[in-house]
């Protein structure tokens, strides 16, 4: 049986010395797992090699810079954004239509991630009250959406 240092092999987990009485073949396994990393790394450092050239996986790419998006992927990511302004667009048009206590309830829920209860409990009422004005909120901001045809029904 061999006494290891619990420190040596993973310092992170352990900082103070701890010390494990194990059977002498986990012993040699840890003592040639360090071995193998402090090789690893020292290669590593030796020929500046922290990326494999011979992976497809794009990190070379991204770590030099060289991959350039494509003319497609830019105008789809210029549409997606297009698309992003107008809805808030529409969202900031549609609050207009709503009452001041169901705009700030519904902002509170769905922008803020409020629960319910927390609502209530901040505005000193019921959680049912709070439940009803959002439902009837998205109720109202549903149907105005189809009014203005933004979206199909």
């Amino acid at each position: 049986m061999a006494i290891i240092n619990l420190r040596k092999y993973y310092y992170p987990i352990y900082k103070k010395d701890t010390f494990v009485e194990v059977s002498d073949e986990v012993a040699e396994a840890l003592l040639l797992l360090l071995r193998e990393e402090n090789n690893r790394e020292r290669k590593l450092w030796y020929h500046k090699a922290f990326f494999s050239l011979d992976r497809d996986d794009g990190i070379e790419n991204d770590a030099i810079g060289w991959e350039q998006p494509s003319p497609e992927e830019i105008l789809i990511v210029a549409e997606e954004e297009a698309a992003h302004e107008l809805l808030l667009r529409h969202l900031s048009e549609a609050f207009s239509i709503l009452t001041p206590t169901q705009a700030r309830r519904l902002h509170a829920r769905y922008m803020l991630g409020m629960k319910i209860r927390a609502i209530a409990a901040a505005e000193g009422v019921n959680p049912s009250q709070v439940s009803d004005s959002v439902r009837s909120a998205i109720k109202k901001l549903q149907k105005h959406f189809k009014k203005q045809k933004w979206i199909k029904e």
